[in-house]
């Protein structure tokens, strides 16, 4: 399958990269993420603490909610002050 594509105001081919993943391990729930997507793509949830956490506190990490809504705009990954976002180019899906 051939990588989506697209064209800038310029004419030039563009592929954009679709964001993949968010690393909870690094997440710190700021919510910049969400507020800048101008779309659907990211959701807040709680995590309650792993056993071997020394905290009791229940925290919150980004998650992506509908990956498919993604258009691929980066913004995400813009904001983000600690580089949480993976993002690929993507195929079609059918």
């Amino acid at each position: 399958m051939s990588l989506i594509t697209g064209l800038t105001r310029g004419g030039k081919a563009w592929t954009p990269a679709f964001v993949t993943a968010v690393n909870e391990e690094t997440c710190i729930g700021c919510g910049r993420c969400f507020k800048v997507c101008p779309r659907n793509v990211f959701d807040l949830e709680e995590r309650e603490p792993d056993d071997d956490d020394d905290s009791d506190d229940v925290r919150s990490v980004m998650v992506i909610a509908d990956a498919s809504d993604c258009i691929g705009c980066g913004s995400c990954a813009r904001v983000c002050p600690k580089n949480c976002h993976t993002h690929e180019p993507q195929a079609l899906l059918a």
